[in-house]
Formats: structure tokens, C-alpha cells, sequence
């Protein structure tokens, strides 16, 4: 990756750079103390030797954890890992701060604000709500729910929250994008009269105290210490792992002591604890690029465990710690300490974290009484805009399994005429479970465009209009009427935010032409906007008229096209291929030309939304 051309580094860079080359002495305390320092040099020749347009030096803080140690032992309270963070924030200023190795960690985060993952529940007069973290609810369900059982004793209305609190990408230094996406959470929470959070996760209780102006926030291990909670009793030794980015926390440092000894447990410090705590080996997703100094923090931690079980906190901790010796999250030796000091209870890894969110967020969302509830819809314009690029993927893969077929010499199987002449034997039933099918769909938040391309291999250019459309607006139609006369209030619980508000509105003011908007010009997704249709006030015949008008332009566009898929697969490329793949580039570019449409207008008339 080569530096963007920009005219200036970040200006809080220039200063802690300044600053670290005026104060540092070179004592050598943090270099003692430091992986990566004794690879790359004191902090004043780092910051010396720092170059914003040159990508090796861009590179460099990508390997620092973040753990803050630095400054902890510095003697001239220089901000050191405050330096390290803004260098990552300016390679990424710069288009230099993304790398392969990162991917799958931003992957994790995106999927855990997602709408899939996430969930507010808001039950009525809550003013607290518990954030068990995306690692904790993943790792650890059972524990997320003995915990929440607890706060719930102290607080019937206590309320519980999945989402993700975007520590991944505030270390990675993509700095805008944290702070749109958690002051939307933020305002949310305030907006729903949430005053307090407690939090299981050392990096959601971080984030909150840095980003959550307004929201009080407190561990809930200090919450359990302080509640006279009655534990079973065990025997043993442990030591304490403090996770670095909470070093300064003493008071969470002394709740977690306390809940070990109120168990019978015997608590033995290692050198590097509370204020001077070492980092596991994960911290600021350094072990995705530089794994050998990961695993040098690692090493160090078992060897100041010295046999003895490590406790900690952190479920990315537990996590790293556990790969070099017994290591133990608190949360299982709180309600299942006999198993866990016996070594045989462990955290969920992937592919089952995701599954274990999704059971908790299922769990939680058909919980008994009055709740307000969400899901998270949002997201920063500069992620959306990204999202093109998964349908230019989509396409490729489509081009190449094509290719595929036609090299492997599998086309023979591929007679359409042979498919078609089977469909017909079936006579009227054929297009009736056609017909039906494509009428569920919608309603069970099925994808319809399979259903559309399976529609013109199966029965032709003009049958396949006829029964797709009029599966399509079945369903269309049935989703509103769900949402109108069936379930409203469980729909509107689930439709919420500006982009929804704005779209009642608009259909106040605009009727059916917004419903003939957005059919052409895909604002919203649009197995969801038939349910949001239904909340708003139009008349029913006049959303049917719109969709179904409206519908055709992309329905003729695929099916014309894929009515000649099979042939193209195999090698012949039809009239009918040509006119279909023009007709689709046309209603592709809808959007494109509305958008120059309403520039030229500049606002003067343009349609709705």
C-alpha cells in the first residue's frame, strides 16, 4: 500500500510526536518491559523517525498492542500508547491502515452490529441495562445468562443490550467510523431514558467511558461484590491476569479479588498486575501481524503464573492466555467453580460463537413482558458505499461458474427444452406451487431473485413474467396486510429509526408515488418494506397498483434474461441473452440516473426520499 498524498499529519500526531521527543529520556524502562519496543527502538526514535508518507513507517504501530505499559512505567508520564494509536489512526487517514490479517476481526465486529446479532430489550421504566459483549454472549452464554439472572434479582427492569462496542476498529484507527456508529447507539440509549451500564467486557467498558457522555458505567463485577451475592465455595490457589486496557481500574480490580475470596479461593499476585499488568497477546489485534511478539507476552504470563490456574476477566484473554497455561474466565468460576478449577470448562470457539449469539438474542427477544426492542439498521455512509463491490463479487463468481460448466463438459445436462417439456407434464400445478412459492417468500424474508431466474429457465420469456409477478405481488401484498391487520405491533417494534420515520412520512405526503419510488429505486430492502408499507396509511389498492407496475421493469429484465441462462452456460448466446443483460444494465442504472436526476434538480422538486 502506498501513503495518500494528504497536506498534513493528524495534528494530535504532531504533538504527542513533539511531545515524546522533548520528554523521553531514554531510560529504558519501557523497552525493559516491551516486545515490540525492543524490536523497534525506544519511543523517541520511533517518533523521531516517523514518516506519514512512508508506508514501512506506517506499518510500525500495527505491531504495538496498545497495552499501555509504556506509559504506566514512564517516568515522565509521556502518553505513549496514545502516540502509537494516532500513528495507526494517520496510516488510515492515509489509505494504509487495512490489511488482510485484520479482515477476519473486521468481519467479527461488523456481523456484531449487525441487524442479525443485534438487540435491544428495553423493558418498561429501565434506566440500567446490562452489555454482556460480543466475546462474553459468544464464549460464555450460560454465564451471560446467570449473570443477567442476578442483576435481574437487584433490578426487575433492568434491561440487556447485544451489540458490539467497536473496540476492534477504535484500535485498528478508524476513528470516524467508531465515532458515527457508537454515537448512534449512544443517542439511542439516552433517547429510551438509559442512564447506567453494566458491562462484563474490560473493552465495552473502555469504549462506554470514552464515547457514552451521559451514560454512568460500571463492571458488573463490581455490581455482584457489592450485592452480597452468595457463591459456592471451592479451594485453591489462582492468580489474576488484570486485561491491560482497564489497568488504571482498581476498583474493578478489587470487586474481582473479592467475588475469588468470598469463594474460599486464595488470590496470588504475579509481578505484572493491576496498574502494571502485561498485555495477553491479543491486545490492539497484534497477534494478526506480528504473532511472534504475541506470543512472547504469552510466554511471559505463564511463566509469572508459575502453575498456578490464571483468572481474568476478558474472554479474549481467557482465550489467548489459555493456548500457554490453564486459564479460566471469572464468570465460570462464579457459577460453575468445582468444573472449572478442574480444568473442564472452556469457551465456545468459532463457528459456534456466532450460533451461541443468535440463541441468546432468540432467547431474549420472546422473553415474557412489555419491552421496547431493536435491532440495529445502521450503518456509516462510507461502509455502504462499499457494498457495491459485494455484487460485482457475486457477478464474478456467477461468470466463473459458468466458465466452469462450459470447461468441464457438464452443458449436456443443461437442456432447457427438456426441463421445460418436464415442468409441462405437471400441467396447471407447475406455475400453481410456482406461483405459491414465490407468494411465501416475501413473507418469510426469502430472497426472490432465485425464484425469478428459476422462473425463466422453467417456463420461458412470457409465462415466467406472468407467474413471477404474480407470485411477487401476492406476497408483497401479503406481507402488508400482516403488517396492517395481523401483527402491527410486533412490526413497528421492529421497524424503527429516522429512515423508517422518514418513510411514514413521505407516504403521507406522497401516497403511492413513494410506493412506485421504491420499487424502482431500491432505498430499502424490500422483503421489509412490504411490512413497513402496511403500518403506513395508504389505501391497499393503491400500494397493489404500484408494486405490481412498478415490480415488472426488473422482473421482464430477469426473466428474459435467465430464460436464456442455460444456453449461455452452454455457449449459445441468443437474442434473447443480449436484449435480457440490456434490460438488466438498465434497471441497474436507475439509482445512478435518479442520482443526477435530483442533483441537477438540486432539491427543487425531486421525488420523495
Amino acid at each position: 500500500m502506498n501513503p495518500t498524498s494528504i497536506p498534513a499529519e493528524r495534528a494530535a500526531l504532531r504533538e504527542l510526536r513533539e511531545a515524546t521527543i522533548a520528554g523521553c529520556s531514554e531510560c529504558g524502562l519501557c523497552v525493559r518491559e516491551c516486545s515490540f519496543l525492543k524490536k523497534q527502538g525506544t519511543p523517541k526514535d520511533i517518533a523521531a523517525s516517523f514518516d506519514p508518507g512512508n508506508a514501512a513507517s506506517l506499518s510500525r504501530p500495527f505491531e504495538c498492542s496498545l497495552c499501555g505499559l509504556c506509559t504506566a512505567v514512564c517516568p515522565e508520564r509521556l502518553e505513549l500508547d496514545a502516540l502509537f494509536l494516532e500513528m495507526r489512526r494517520e496510516a488510515v487517514d492515509r489509505g494504509c491502515g487495512e490489511y488482510p490479517g485484520h479482515q477476519p476481526l473486521v468481519t467479527y465486529e461488523r456481523l456484531g452490529t449487525s441487524r442479525r446479532f443485534t438487540l435491544y430489550r428495553l423493558p418498561q421504566g429501565c434506566t440500567t441495562i446490562f452489555f454482556p459483549g460480543c466475546s462474553l454472549s459468544g464464549t460464555r452464554p450460560e454465564g451471560v445468562n446467570q449473570v443477567f439472572a442476578r442483576l435481574q434479582e437487584g433490578d426487575p427492569n433492568i434491561g440487556i443490550v447485544f451489540d458490539c462496542c467497536l473496540k476492534p476498529s477504535h484500535s485498528l484507527g478508524r476513528e470516524q467510523y467508531v465515532s458515527a456508529m457508537f454515537e448512534e447507539m449512544r443517542e439511542y440509549l439516552l433517547g429510551q431514558g438509559v442512564r447506567e451500564v453494566l458491562v462484563a467486557c474490560p473493552n465495552c467498558q473502555v469504549m462506554f467511558e470514552k464515547f457514552g457522555a451521559g451514560l454512568a458505567v460500571k463492571t458488573v463485577w463490581e455490581a455482584l461484590a457489592a450485592s452480597g451475592l452468595q457463591l459456592q465455595r471451592t479451594t485453591g490457589t489462582v492468580t489474576v491476569h488484570d486485561p491491560c486496557v482497564i489497568r488504571y481500574a482498581e476498583p474493578v480490580h478489587g470487586a474481582v479479588r473479592t467475588l475469588l475470596t468470598r469463594q474460599g479461593l486464595t488470590v496470588e499476585e504475579m509481578p505484572h498486575s493491576g496498574r502494571t499488568t502485561v498485555c495477553c497477546g491479543k491486545g490492539g489485534a497484534v497477534d494478526m501481524l506480528a504473532p511472534e511478539l504475541a506470543a512472547s507476552w504469552g510466554a511471559l504470563r505463564k511463566s509469572e503464573a508459575a502453575g498456578r490456574r490464571i483468572v481474568t476477566y476478558c474472554a479474549g484473554c481467557t482465550q489467548a492466555l489459555g493456548t500457554h497455561t490453564p486459564t479460566s474466565h471469572l464468570v465460570d468460576l462464579l457459577f460453575a467453580p468445582a468444573r472449572t478449577m478442574a480444568g473442564k470448562t472452556r469457551g465456545a470457539r468459532t463457528p459456534f460463537t456466532y450460533l451461541n449469539r443468535l440463541r441468546l438474542k432468540k432467547r431474549y427477544n420472546i422473553m415474557k413482558g412489555t419491552a421496547v426492542t431493536r435491532e440495529r439498521t445502521v450503518a456509516p455512509e462510507k461502509e455502504k458505499k462499499k457494498r457495491p463491490f459485494r455484487s460485482l463479487i457475486v457477478a464474478l463468481l456467477l461468470v466463473a461458474a459458468v466458465i466452469g460448466v462450459h470447461l468441464s463438459g457438464a452443458t449436456h445436462y443443461l437442456q432447457q427444452e427438456k426441463l421445460q417439456a418436464l415442468i409441462g407434464s405437471y400441467g396447471a400445478l407447475a406455475p400453481a406451487i410456482y406461483i405459491l412459492i414465490y407468494a411465501l417468500a416475501p413473507v418469510l424474508f426469502l430472497p426472490g431473485l432465485p425464484l425469478t431466474v428459476a422462473g425463466g429457465i422453467l417456463f420461458g420469456p412470457f409465462w415466467g413474467v406472468v407467474y413471477a409477478i404474480t407470485g411477487a405481488t401476492i406476497g408483497a401484498s401479503l406481507a402488508f396486510l400482516v403488517a396492517r391487520y395481523v401483527a402491527r405491533d410486533w412490526v413497528a417494534a421492529k421497524l424503527t429509526g429516522p429512515k423508517w420515520e422518514k418513510l411514514d412520512s413521505e407516504v403521507a405526503l406522497h401516497g403511492w408515488k413513494v410506493v412506485a419510488f421504491t420499487r424502482l429505486i431500491p432505498a430499502f430492502p424490500f422483503n421489509l418494506l412490504n411490512y413497513a408499507f402496511g403500518l403506513t396509511k395508504i389505501p391497499f389498492t393503491h400500494y397493489l397498483v404500484a408494486t405490481f407496475i412498478c415490480m415488472l421493469p426488473a422482473c421482464i429484465a430477469f426473466i428474459v434474461f435467465s430464460s436464456s441462462l442455460l444456453g449461455l452456460i452452454r455457449g449459445t448466446v441468443s437474442p434473447a441473452a443480449i436484449i435480457g443483460i440490456g434490460l438488466i444494465v438498465l434497471v441497474s442504472l436507475l439509482p445512478l440516473l435518479y442520482r443526477r436526476f435530483k442533483a441537477r434538480r438540486n432539491g427543487n422538486g425531486t421525488p420523495p426520499l
